[in-house]
């Protein structure tokens, strides 16, 4: 008499974890483009003769 309980479907029973790995590769994503752009505007400063940190 052991009744299983268990109504969820998959995906719904995976679903934070999807969520929270889709969360994971976007902050990744936008961390990249950042740390790209940053890099990018130290270095024009830097060849066109602005030494930004010394």
């Amino acid at each position: 008499m052991n009744v299983v309980n268990d109504t969820r479907s998959t995906l719904e029973k995976h679903m934070p974890l999807l969520l929270g790995l889709l969360v994971v590769f976007l902050a990744g994503k936008a961390l990249k483009k950042t740390l790209w752009t940053a890099f990018a505007m130290y270095m024009a400063l830097h060849y066109s003769g602005i030494h930004p940190f010394g």
